[in-house]
């Protein structure tokens, strides 16, 4: 009678470990929220800088998961987790209070923004990839759909709100200023990962070489059929949603001409939206399966970056809100299917590399997106770029409907026999 009670508790309250990785992902969101509001306008306001530079400097907190996931993930696979992610908030504090500071001096320049936005997106591998892994040690592979959709659904909400502060903050106090919040949750996040107590795998003790573990890593996430689909699905949708995002400051300051707190608003609307999602997958999921549901969550979502093109003025704002509060929900239910898919069949000692092969390419691809958005503003114009990526957006749910898992009805049922996954060789393809 006691275990039945106990089961039915919810998992923030019966597990403590969750506990602790949700208060550092949750408080870690508001404060990524504002600075990912801030940069931007620093750069389009204050610094007044040219339209390929605002837009490319989206894709600077990406770029480290190409050039560097890979390499970081064998790291986060040799170690421990907890250090890592320590050490990873610590450089990321370093990095952002040197920007208050500069602009305070009246130093401030486009070469210090891209400099700090590159380092925090370097920390942010090294805290994603060790937080990622961490979660299967916290909770029962029946609990990860349950818990991936609390995760979910609060950085959602977190996103949200931060984002929402800081269309306002950076009004009132200063764009570069705001980035002191993150600074603030950097260091609540990592009291909460120091109170996490949970067995973690014991660092491998033979000489590896990385090009060989790099290399399994590799192997396991293309030579899985499963994985290889959900991964050029996001990649594709990374791709040119990003290229949509990093002209949104433009599109709404130098195009539409409206207030930068209407950044803030759109994105928050996302956000509240991706908590929705959160909290319905998995109801949404066992009622038409994880793989309806994984296949045609990015129609709506491409209907809700569309609308962007839509918006005017005064009220006409409102068009881009519901839009994106649209397409929140539904990357959040395709992201709580995919991710929890990844950690039910993979082994706790590839954890960090199937996060990294995954996300350089996924995230790489955000990093390439800025870039690119900024040479089609330069080239084309603003609305027309954002165009661009929608359509390149588009590409994604045809490839999930007429790809290789359309048939499939629950993503669960193609999970690998035990003996089929280790980190020693390379495993076969999930029947």
């Amino acid at each position: 009678m006691t275990e039945t009670r106990t089961t039915r508790k919810p998992l923030l309250v019966r597990n403590a470990n969750f506990r602790a990785l949700w208060l550092s992902a949750t408080v870690g969101i508001f404060g990524s929220a504002i600075t990912s509001i801030a940069l931007p306008i620093i750069a389009a306001v204050q610094l007044h800088a040219s339209n390929f530079a605002v837009a490319a400097l989206a894709g600077m907190t990406f770029l480290p998961w190409l050039l560097f996931g890979l390499p970081i993930g064998v790291w986060v696979d040799r170690l421990k987790r907890k250090p890592i992610i320590v050490g990873s908030l610590l450089l990321r504090i370093l990095a952002l209070v040197t920007l208050p500071l500069t602009y305070w001096l009246g130093e401030l320049t486009v070469v210090q923004l891209y400099v700090v936005a590159f380092v925090v997106g370097l920390s942010a591998v090294s805290f994603a990839l060790a937080d990622q892994a961490l979660v299967p040690q916290a909770v029962s592979k029946d609990e990860l759909v349950e818990g991936n959709g609390i995760l979910t659904a609060s950085s959602a909400s977190a996103d949200a709100a931060g984002r929402g502060t800081a269309g306002v903050l950076t009004v009132a106090v200063g764009a570069s200023n705001s980035v002191l919040v993150q600074v603030a949750t950097s260091v609540i996040s990592i009291l909460a990962i120091s109170s996490l107590k949970v067995r973690e795998p014991e660092p491998v003790v033979k000489p590896r070489k990385i090009l060989h573990e790099m290399r399994e890593g590799l192997s396991y996430t293309f030579g899985t059929a499963p994985l290889r689909a959900l991964l050029f699905n996001a990649a594709i949708w990374n791709l040119g949603g990003n290229i949509v995002v990093s002209l949104l400051v433009l599109l709404i300051v130098r195009v539409i001409n409206e207030s930068e707190i209407w950044l803030g608003v759109l994105m928050a609307a996302a956000s509240v939206g991706g908590a929705v999602g959160g909290i319905t997958v998995k109801r949404v999921s066992e009622r038409i399966g994880s793989g309806p549901l994984w296949r045609w969550s990015m129609v709506p979502a491409v209907l809700g970056y569309a609308s962007l093109l839509c918006m005017a003025p005064g009220a006409g704002m409102l068009v881009g809100v519901v839009g994106l509060f649209v397409m929140g929900v539904a990357v959040a239910w395709n992201i709580v299917m995919a991710t929890s898919f990844r950690q039910r069949v993979c082994p706790p000692e590839m954890m960090g590399r199937l996060g990294s092969a995954t996300r350089m390419v996924s995230w790489g691809m955000l990093g390439i997106a800025g870039i690119i958005a900024g040479g089609l503003a330069e080239v084309i114009g603003i609305r027309n770029a954002v165009l661009v990526g929608v359509i390149v957006a588009a590409v994604a749910p045809l490839t999930a409907i007429f790809g290789k898992l359309r048939n499939v009805k629950r993503l669960e049922d193609l999970e690998p026999e035990p003996a089929e996954i280790s980190g020693d060789s390379t495993p076969s393809t999930p029947r």
